[in-house]
Parts: structure tokens; C-alpha cells; sequence
């Protein structure tokens, strides 16, 4: 088991490694059937390097990573100001937990989720909302059992397909 992990909110010099983190995770997760031109336009933006140096600088403290021998092997990416597509009002967002898959199982995910949770409580939110993809159960099971419960579905389209993700929130 590997130890000596720890945890910090991302710089603007993470970009880079982060860029390729969020791609890899995200790759390994939902390019189920290959990567298509739509997937890859959406992870070409969504996670380039200037996009996240500038989300970064605008927004500091809201990106969470997790770090082995220095080297980022997990992100929490929260948002304080975003309307849940069910209940339809402000609430704050767990938007990203990705943890590079070498580093599952050893409670990475856990702790990038307990520092989100807690980062929103200081700043007195009490609930948080994420929306997870109905095709992955290991993530749904995880949520679950953080206490986070389902409140209904959400379309996520890109530029030709739609995919269902799960609404899930955790609080009042």
C-alpha cells in the first residue's frame, strides 16, 4: 500500500498534470466504445491546460488534489455557486472526484471527498449535489455509501449523443 499521500488545493503550475489526469480518468471511465470526434473535442476543451490554469486562478481553493511522491494522483473540483438540475435552485456541486486508477481502493477518493465536504461546510453550505453516470456502479455504489442519495436523472449531451447521469445529493 502505498503511503505518504497527501492532499492540497491545486495551483496554477498543476495545470498541466492535472490536464492529463482529468483526460486519463475520464478516457478510462467513459470511452467505453473508443474515443469519437465529439469525445475527444469535449475532453480537448473541458480539460485543457489554459482552461484549468484560468478556472484555477479565478476561482482559488476549489480544486482538491491529491499528491504521491509529489505526482497528482486525484482531484476533488468543487463549485460554491451551481443550480441543481432537479431542485433547480443554487446549491453547491461536487463537479469532478477522479482518482487515477492505480491509487482506488486506498481511500484517495474518500479523502478528496471529505476536504470538498469540509472546504463547503466552513463556508457554511450544508449540502452538496454531483451528478455521476448511470453506467458506473462503482461510483454510484461509493456515493451510496458516503450517504449521498439519488434524486433523479439528468441528460448530459455533447455534440450528437445525449448520456443519463444520476443526480445524487448529500445534505439538508
Amino acid at each position: 500500500m502505498k503511503t505518504n499521500i497527501q492532499y492540497r488545493f491545486a495551483l496554477p503550475e498543476d495545470a498541466g498534470k492535472l490536464s492529463v489526469l482529468f483526460k486519463q480518468v475520464y478516457i478510462h471511465t467513459y470511452a467505453l466504445d473508443g474515443v469519437s470526434d465529439e469525445f475527444a473535442n469535449f475532453v480537448n476543451k473541458r480539460f485543457s491546460v489554459a482552461y484549468l490554469e484560468n478556472s484555477i486562478r479565478s476561482e482559488p481553493n476549489h480544486i482538491w488534489v491529491a499528491t504521491y511522491k509529489n505526482n497528482l494522483i486525484g482531484v476533488a473540483e468543487i463549485s460554491e455557486q451551481s443550480t441543481c438540475p432537479i431542485r433547480n435552485i443554487p446549491e453547491a456541486e461536487l463537479s469532478k472526484l477522479y482518482v487515477l486508477h492505480h491509487f482506488k481502493g486506498m481511500g484517495v477518493g474518500h479523502t478528496l471527498l471529505q476536504k470538498a465536504e469540509q472546504t463547503l461546510q466552513e463556508k457554511n453550505h450544508d449540502s452538496l449535489w454531483l451528478v455521476v453516470w448511470e453506467e458506473n456502479p462503482h461510483a454510484i455504489a461509493f456515493y451510496e455509501r458516503q450517504g449521498y442519495q439519488t434524486l433523479g436523472q439528468t441528460p448530459f449531451p455533447m455534440e450528437t449523443n445525449t448520456y443519463v447521469n444520476r443526480v445524487m445529493r448529500k445534505g439538508r
